[in-house]
């Protein structure tokens, strides 16, 4: 067999790097165990893998960090396991773009809300070299937090430029932080000296403008996204970012404004034809296995959860006031915001063929040549529910996979003849309409300061209000502000 040229690993600039492996490595692992510095170490350790692309830094990372946490993704991985790769994690940002640019520091956190952890970001401009040393401490005397840091490899005299690896432990004496860094092809394990990791991340990412940092990764208390997500992967998102955050405050100052009516006509009538596309309701896949046609206790679970998600959001008084204006017949919303959004069978489109590159292993153009909606029962006989389930065969580059979505469906409200696109049958499947309901909940309390009438505001920012929603559905608000928060940052401070 030929040997193929190329790149086997770097030698690792000594000083000011220490590898873990070596001598004086082991010595400060001896020391920092001792110290109780090395808490979170084994968690990282036992999930410690290899970035599988060269740009999946930050993705690697958080896999890394959130197995350690012991975070169930809540799907699957391969086989009937569930457990997270840097493959899985593509809901900020499309994983072809990311193989190509690699990913900023905000959508990494954004990620890692989404998938259950409890983030806190820092960039340098807004901490201390102080006050990130205390943080380490901290956090490497935790088995329950674990940091992550953004940096510029150039200061520690390593080739490459911006980099994300997670921290795994600190010595004291040394005022010394242990990399395990996830490019393992690259550059082992290494100590560095804190106060120069801080110079390595107190620097400017000249993709968002933003300094470095780090940010700290707890298990979230709470439950993370049940039903619906933001979205930024489809093209025009960060138009829809900018609108929300900049614009709308602009159109909600007008003195035309006199009732809830005219609010929901000056945001969704200047909107971008694409601002469903922002929010997204989240789609349960599952491998289509032959002869399997019941729904799992477990599954039925969940789906139950989402349902009742989606019958709080219903309930809602802005959800009436959304479903009066689009019956209204005055709307002059652009059409495109409603064509087809709700169609169970496109949704099973795009979703089955992302299940499916996950199950193939591959990730690549895919195509549905066939789907069908039909009704399954739950594996519970005594408790049996009917439960719709679209599948689809799906082509991954060569191979054909089959695909299940499990989609849930709430019953439909008396006298509430809004279908915008939905079923005809007595029960229905999240749509658009409940969608931009949510949309509009989750936007930050600020949004609304520049409505004139005072009589208006009040009514409007109480029926918005979080504090008056059911609990499940006040959870999913916050989880999506918190969410919305990541995502705007960079487009915001990129057109300033």
């Amino acid at each position: 067999m030929a040997a193929v040229a190329g790149l086997y690993r770097r030698a690792l600039p000594s000083p000011p790097c220490i590898e873990f492996a070596s001598k004086d490595g082991k010595q400060l692992f001896s020391e920092a165990l001792l110290e109780g510095y090395m808490e979170g170490f084994f968690k990282l350790v036992s999930y410690y893998k290899t970035q599988s692309e060269p740009a999946y830094c930050g993705l690697a990372t958080l896999a890394v960090v959130l197995n350690a946490l012991a975070i169930d993704p809540g799907r699957k991985w391969k086989g009937p396991w569930r457990w997270f790769d840097d493959s899985m994690l593509d809901c900020c940002e499309p994983l072809e773009k990311v193989k190509v640019s690699g990913i900023s520091f905000n959508k990494v956190a954004c990620l890692a809300h989404c998938n259950g952890a409890e983030v806190d970001t820092y960039h340098t401009n807004e901490s201390t070299l102080d006050n990130f040393r205390n943080y380490v401490i901290s956090c490497t005397s935790s088995e329950n937090c674990h940091m992550i840091v953004s940096y510029h490899r150039s200061f520690l005299k390593q080739t490459g430029g911006g980099h994300f690896s997670p921290i795994g432990g600190y010595h004291a004496g040394k005022d010394m932080v242990l990399i395990l860094d996830v490019a393992r092809f690259k550059y082992p394990p290494h100590w560095v000296p804190l106060t120069l990791l801080w110079d390595a991340m107190n620097t400017v990412d000249k993709d968002t403008g933003f300094y470095r940092g780090f940010m700290l990764l707890t298990r979230f208390q709470a439950s993370s996204s049940i039903l619906y997500t933001l979205s930024c992967r489809h093209d025009g998102w960060d138009t829809i970012a900018k609108y929300l955050s900049k614009k709308l405050q602009q159109l909600l100052s007008s003195e035309e404004i006199h009732n809830i009516q005219d609010i929901l006509s000056v945001i969704l009538a200047s909107a971008p034809a694409d601002l469903s596309n922002f929010i997204n309701w989240v789609a349960e896949v599952r491998k289509q296995e032959n002869g399997s046609n019941l729904v799992s206790e477990e599954e039925q679970g969940r789906l139950v959860t989402k349902e009742e998600v989606l019958q709080q959001v219903r309930e809602t008084e802005l959800f009436k006031h959304l479903t009066r204006w689009f019956l209204s017949g005055s709307s002059c919303m652009p059409k495109a915001i409603l064509d087809g959004t709700d169609s169970l069978e496109k949704i099973a489109s795009e979703v089955c063929c992302q299940g499916a590159q996950l199950f193939c292993g591959k990730v690549g153009s895919c195509g549905a040549i066939s789907s069908k909606t039909t009704q399954l029962r739950s594996s519970d006989c005594d408790n049996a529910k009917s439960v719709t389930v679209v599948s689809a065969n799906v082509v991954v580059e060569d191979s054909v996979c089959g695909a299940e979505i499990l989609v849930p469906s709430c019953q439909k409200s008396p006298g509430n003849p809004c279908e915008c696109g939905l079923n005809t049958s007595d029960r229905e499947h999240p749509s658009v309409v409940d969608g931009l309901t949510v949309l509009l909940l989750a936007l930050p309390p600020d949004t609304w300061s520049c409505l004139k009438d005072a009589k208006l505001l009040k009514e409007f920012c109480g029926i918005i209000s979080p504090k008056n929603l059911p609990d499940l559905l006040k959870q999913e608000i916050l989880h999506l502000r918190k969410q919305l928060y990541f995502l705007v940052t960079d487009v915001c401070c990129s057109s300033t």
